[in-house]
Parts: structure tokens; C-alpha cells; sequence
């Protein structure tokens, strides 16, 4: 009997080893998040400031902030203008190190996030070039961009470097320049890399796989309420969130939100790009539904690395407030809202 016994205790654990194993190898070949990026990004100021201009962000518990050296270009055109004397300070190399260098003494880990503005449309996702030469020009314009900022990145050990935002057709029609830059990144800069893809084409980019995370601006239109509650919120948030979980599970690499937020207007899960700057109606309670509608629907899970917040000025106290329907929750119920999210233990 006490053999039997010994047998069957020999046999329980041999199966709870090889229970564990499997699951070990199961949680291996998913994205899996380190603790939570709550992330606020800083508008770049438009001449010098101080180390307080981020202290209130540290008082909503950000643990993170993204800072974006704008570059400017034409729609069609390869030119490139980046710290340049006609930029704002903040904007420039020389604020983007202050900058960082304020984040870093706060106790707070940096996303340097360049971002191109394209005159004539605005956002880079429809920038493509006529010929192969015009190409051949724009991409060693904006190797150079890059570099420049990366090479930055390094000298004050940013934790996480974004190669590019939202240049939805750029990524597909020059496949190869993207996985040359990616290689030439890693050659100057020892921290972790991701890409901003716009909400409706992440799918599209192919070279996740050289990235440590799936980076994506987050704007879906879920829902055509003019205040739409949490509840309803969390529900049209359900298959958004199921894309998201298999696509990062099928890479193995965790989703970031390098981008979002909400109007403090109606409708302001509705798609901010379908309306006028000033046609919708002020609604607090609606970006405040909508912040706790992502919070409780992402940060609790695993493969969700957290997010950067849309967006967040210099002069708090003048910033925002129950007036304002643009993203910033400064001033706002919203405010709060993402105090108490990021202050969660994670």
C-alpha cells in the first residue's frame, strides 16, 4: 500500500511538472507586457521652461512621458526640416534634451517620439512620392531625421525610441528602407524600439518583428453615442480588443497605445477626424466616460503594455478646464479619472 501511495504521489507530481512546463512555454509564445506604461504626451513648448512645467504630470502618476521633435515636410516633396531656428523651442534638439533630461530627474522614463507634419495634408498617412528618385531623396532625408534623434536618444539612455508615426503608405510601398533604418538604429541606440501605426493599419506593417512593441495611435470610432456610457463603451470596445489580443499573441510582442484620447466633446468616440475643430458640442462627461472605458478594458491585461495619453501642455493651471473641448483632460473630470488609473498598482 505504501508503494501504491508512492506511485501515485511520484505520478501527481510528474503531471503538475509537466503542467507547468506547458504552461511556460504557452506564455513564452505570447506577449506578455512588463508593468504598465502610463504615459502622458508632452506638447512641446514654444520657448524655454523648467523642470516644473512636468511636475504635474508626475502628480497624475505618469510614469512615462513621450517627447516629439517635429519635422516638417510638403505633401509629394522629399525636403525635411528638423531643428530648425524657426521651430519651437521645445521642438528643437536643445529642448528635446532639456526636456528629457527634467523627465529623467522626475523619476519618469521617456518615449522620443519624432513626428513628421506634412503641409498640405497634415498627417503623414498619405505621403508618398511620384518616382524612384524622388523616394531615394526622401528616405535619406528622413534616415538623417532619425538618426540625428536617435543618436539623442542614446546619449541620455531614453528607454524607448520611435522610428515613425502614422506614414500608413510609406510602410507598405518601402518595405526594405524601414528594416535598413530599424538595423542602423540598433547599431547607435541600446534601448527598446516601436513604431506609431495609425489605429486602422497596424496590421499592415511588416516588420513588427524587429520591434519590441506593436505600437498603435489609437483613435477607433466605436461608437455614435453623443455621451456614451462606460458600459457601452467596455461592450463596443469587445472585438477592437480581441484584434488587438491575437494580433499581439501572434506576434509575441505586447501592443502599445503610442497614442490616445478624446475631445471633450459629443460623440467623441465617433472618430475626432469627422468633424470640424469647432462643430462638436462641449461634453466632459463623454471623454471622461471614455478614458475609464480603455482603462478598464486594457490595463489589466498581460499583453497590453499601457499608453501614451493625447496630449498634455506646459502652464497646467492655465491648461484645459470646464470650457475647453479639445484632448487635453487637464483642468477636466478626466483628470482624475487617469490619476487614479495610473495609480494603480500593476
Amino acid at each position: 500500500m505504501k508503494y501504491i501511495r508512492l506511485f501515485l504521489l511520484t505520478a501527481v507530481a510528474g503531471i503538475v511538472l509537466l503542467v507547468a512546463f506547458q504552461r511556460a512555454d504557452e506564455v513564452d509564445n505570447h506577449a506578455v507586457a512588463e508593468s504598465k506604461i502610463n504615459g502622458i504626451s508632452f506638447v512641446a513648448p514654444s520657448r524655454p521652461v523648467g523642470i516644473e512645467a512636468l511636475e504635474p504630470i508626475k502628480k497624475v502618476n505618469a510614469n512615462w512621458t513621450a517627447i516629439t521633435p517635429y519635422a516638417f515636410g510638403k505633401a509629394g516633396a522629399p525636403d525635411l526640416r528638423f531643428n530648425v531656428s524657426r521651430q519651437w523651442w521645445g521642438e528643437r534638439e536643445a529642448g528635446v534634451v532639456a526636456t528629457v533630461q527634467y523627465a529623467h530627474e522626475l523619476g519618469m522614463n521617456v518615449m522620443l517620439k519624432p513626428h513628421v507634419w506634412v503641409r498640405g495634408q497634415g498627417w503623414a498617412g498619405e505621403f508618398e512620392m511620384k518616382n524612384e528618385a524622388d523616394w531615394k531623396e526622401w528616405e535619406q532625408n528622413y534616415r538623417d531625421y532619425i538618426i540625428s534623434y536617435a543618436q539623442v536618444a542614446d546619449s541620455l539612455n531614453v528607454e524607448l525610441f520611435c522610428i515613425g508615426t502614422e506614414y500608413r503608405l510609406a510602410v507598405r510601398q518601402r518595405p526594405e528602407f524601414w528594416r535598413g533604418l530599424i538595423k542602423e538604429v540598433k547599431e547607435i541606440y541600446d534601448g527598446k524600439l516601436t513604431y506609431a501605426a495609425n489605429w486602422d493599419n497596424y496590421q499592415n506593417v511588416g516588420f513588427w518583428d524587429d520591434l519590441d512593441y506593436i505600437g498603435v495611435d489609437s483613435y477607433f470610432d466605436i461608437s455614435e453615442n453623443k455621451t456614451p456610457s462606460v458600459a457601452h463603451l467596455t461592450e463596443k470596445w469587445g472585438p477592437v480588443k480581441g484584434d488587438l489580443q491575437s494580433f499581439a499573441n501572434g506576434k509575441g510582442k505586447p501592443i502599445l497605445f503610442t497614442e490616445f484620447g478624446y475631445k471633450s466633446v459629443d460623440f467623441t468616440a465617433d472618430g475626432h477626424w469627422k468633424y470640424n475643430r469647432d462643430e462638436r458640442v462641449l461634453n466632459l462627461q463623454a471623454q471622461a466616460n471614455a478614458y475609464q472605458a480603455v482603462f478598464k478594458t486594457f490595463w489589466n491585461e498581460p499583453w497590453f503594455a499601457g499608453g501614451f495619453l493625447w496630449k498634455w501642455f506646459d502652464s497646467h493651471a492655465e491648461r484645459g478646464g470646464p470650457d475647453n473641448t479639445r484632448f487635453t483632460p487637464q483642468n477636466k473630470p478626466a483628470e482624475e479619472i487617469i490619476r487614479e488609473w495610473y495609480g494603480r498598482e500593476n
